[in-house]
């Protein structure tokens, strides 16, 4: 009888899958997550960067995005020489030749860089790449204000990613509660002031519109600092709440296609594919980790990941991404930006679902 019922329990556990795995499997033709991240990621190691045509002096934060996108993934693929080569391609900032490309600013999208280095230390234990990398996440908090968060704090959505993504990488490559502290204070302070009730974020307060890739920043950025922060920490609940109501609100706004809008609550405006990217990472994510409901979320993540899949063309470029912008103020400014094949807001995105997925 014993022998019997343990055999039972084996059978059982071993068909029974993980959280959210019976929806991320069996992928169509051309869709697979393993095969469409390596392609974005030797499609960002085999580019140049902006400053080398002109376009800009310093390495940008969408570069940053989408390498510390591609070193995920490719540590995932266990893919050695692709690892070996993303982190080559870093080495030429350690030179005081390259470091005139890293911008002094005092500016979250410019200390949002040193995730790179913190991620190449992670996977390779090179200490030169901590000590890189950690003072981006030191000089963030040299200037503070006066409730104890960054000087750099904007108050617009896009900073909930840039902030808590350089912070929780610092506490992951040293250890330090304090760069989980910072991250998760501000991102307390940032939910307090711009989430709406409906569980949306105006792009800043004012700029009352909800952007569909300023919401992607959030939702990205609240689930990399979920991902690391302790299940007793005392904010984690805060954070928990405003998460679970985002994620409520976007179910309702996505489209038939499994995409987002560029205007989530404007079902005129385009399907765009940088915040599906986001929204994307946070539901495979949440579903995967148990704080989502699996028969709700599963099958909304994987129409996600399909959506975008198909927006993702031979070269690996993923098409309709709403260009870089700044803050507007009419519903038409919105509705007007470009859209752009192989945007590195687009890429970044895409990669970090399927960091989501191949986890």
């Amino acid at each position: 009888m014993k022998l019997a019922f343990f055999l039972l329990l084996a059978v059982t556990l071993s068909v029974t899958p993980a959280f959210g795995q019976d929806h991320f499997g069996n992928w169509p033709a051309g869709s697979s997550p393993r095969e469409l991240g390596k392609r974005l990621a030797e499609n960002w190691v085999k580019r140049d960067f902006e400053f080398q045509s002109g376009k800009r002096p310093f390495l940008i934060y969408p570069e940053a995005c989408a390498w510390y996108g591609s070193l995920v993934t490719a540590n995932l693929l266990k893919d050695k020489d692709l690892q070996s080569r993303l982190a080559t391609k870093f080495d030429r900032f350690l030179t005081a030749e390259g470091a005139k490309n890293i911008s002094p600013a005092e500016h979250v999208d410019y200390h949002v860089i040193g995730i790179v280095p913190l991620e190449i230390y992670l996977q390779t234990k090179d200490k030169k790449y901590l000590d890189f990398g950690q003072g981006f996440a030191d000089r963030q908090w040299e200037k503070t204000t006066t409730d104890g968060i960054t000087a750099e704090a904007r108050y617009w959505i896009d900073d909930m990613y840039m902030i808590t993504a350089i912070q929780t990488q610092a506490y992951r490559a040293t250890g330090d509660k304090k760069y989980l502290e910072r991250a998760a204070k501000t991102m307390v302070a940032y939910l307090d002031k711009l989430q709406q009730p409906n569980g949306l974020f105006f792009h800043a307060p004012d700029a009352q519109f909800y952007w569909g890739r300023g919401n992607g920043w959030q939702a990205a950025g609240m689930t990399e600092l979920l991902l690391s922060l302790p299940k007793d920490h005392p904010l984690r609940p805060r954070i928990v709440k405003g998460y679970n109501l985002m994620m409520e609100s976007l179910l309702k706004y996505q489209s038939a296609d499994g995409l987002w809008r560029q205007l989530l609550d404007h079902p005129e405006s385009w399907e765009e594919t940088s915040g599906t990217g986001m929204f994307t990472f946070a539901f495979v994510t949440g579903v995967k980790k148990g704080w989502l409901p699996r028969k709700t979320y599963g099958p909304a993540a994987r129409k996600a990941w399909l959506g975008l899949a198909k927006h993702i063309d031979a070269n690996a470029n993923v098409t309709d991404v709403c260009i870089g912008t700044n803050k507007g103020f009419s519903v038409q400014y919105y509705m007007d930006r470009g859209r752009a094949v192989g945007d590195l807001h687009g890429q970044s995105a895409a990669l970090w679902s399927v960091m989501a997925l191949l986890r």
